[in-house]
């Protein structure tokens, strides 16, 4: 699954430059009542009229192009604040209007963040690292932190990756995450496997099917998905595992289950979910820890699959692993041995 342009919009910006045109940032910094777009979401403003991405969904873009076209001539940053009225907000799909606060940043141009600035944006996510855009309206200050450093701005940065959260600091720092696309690894092509991958596409994920048994991992059974038929071990070492990413495992074979378990359970995965009862459990655990890993590795594992919804069918299930996963993601608190974390805060 390719990432849409409207989730490029630094490398669109950057490619615009490259070309010889001149480009402005325009990010959603605050929120307040029912905005049509989130604190983070971008737009990428070009000299000569250019636009992608969006801001409010139609509402004040024109208005905010404006500025930015006036930003690129006198190289000052903006803070904007715009009201969203009722029906304006009607009109791209909300019951009721609210107020956003939109940065303007022309791109290497005065008070701008420097084309090298936005390269090292743009580098960090195509590494699929994790990292923030983090921004001083009070002194056009930048830096990216990825949350693993020291001091406040880190730690800003670290709980707003985690819980996928951009918006103002309390110390005036606004922070917009730059999170690598979600992605779901699913081992083993089973009825379960043809409900899920299909939901988690949906809910965002780039999904891939892994089977080395070319009749059950066919296009036939899974038209459209992306399939793998390596060895569950080394497709995962293909694909790379990191914190933004889930395994799911549904064969019930350990000659299958096993090798996929053993990498994602010493990765820095978020969810390793595994199918199967409580006595399939027992003997999953039983070979886990003969081959020696350790009782807190093996507790990163869910079993049985799924949030207990009472699900029955290969559907019902699918929609219970997903939930579980779900809740993995957005509540890291609940991951098995993880402790609290306290969740990001914007201000008022």
């Amino acid at each position: 699954m390719s990432v849409a342009d409207h989730d490029r919009i630094p490398e669109i910006a950057l490619d615009w430059i490259a070309a010889g045109k001149r480009a402005a940032l325009a990010t959603v910094v605050q929120t307040w009542g029912s905005a049509p777009r989130p604190a983070g979401s971008q737009l990428v403003i070009s000299a000569e009229g250019e636009i992608m991405g969006s801001v409010s969904g139609g509402c004040v873009e024109g208005a905010v192009m404006v500025e930015a076209m006036d930003a690129l001539e006198d190289g000052t940053c903006r803070m904007l604040e715009f009201g969203v009225s009722d029906d304006e907000a009607f009109a791209v799909g909300l019951a009721c209007g609210g107020t956003i606060r939109v940065m303007v940043e022309p791109i290497g141009v005065g008070q701008g963040p420097s084309v090298a600035e936005v390269q090292a944006l743009v580098e960090a996510r195509a590494a699929r690292r994790a990292v923030a855009w983090a921004v001083n309206p009070a002194t056009w200050a930048r830096a990216l932190p990825d949350g693993t450093g020291e001091g406040p701005l880190q730690a800003e940065a670290a709980a707003r990756l985690r819980t996928d959260r951009s918006g103002m600091s309390e110390d005036g720092w606004f922070l917009g995450v730059h999170n690598p696309p979600l992605r779901l690894v699913v081992v083993g092509a089973v009825h379960i496997a043809q409900a899920l991958l299909p939901m988690a596409k949906v809910a965002g994920y780039e999904a891939t099917l892994v089977d080395p048994r070319d009749a059950f991992g066919s296009q036939a059974r899974f038209p459209g998905e992306t399939i793998s038929h390596d060895w569950p071990d080394e497709a995962l070492d293909a694909l790379g595992l990191d914190a933004r990413t889930a395994v799911i495992t549904l064969t019930h074979d350990p000659k299958l289950d096993d090798p996929a378990i053993a990498r994602a359970i010493r990765s820095p995965i978020f969810y390793l979910g595994c199918l199967g009862s409580k006595k399939t459990h027992a003997r999953r655990v039983a070979r886990l820890e003969a081959e020696g890993f350790s009782a807190e590795e093996i507790a990163r594992i869910d079993s049985p699959l799924g949030a207990d919804i009472g699900s029955a069918t290969p559907a019902e299930i699918a929609i219970s692993a997903l939930a579980q996963m779900t809740e993995r993601l957005r509540r890291p608190d609940t991951r098995p041995g993880a402790k609290a974390s306290a969740p990001a805060r914007d201000a008022a």
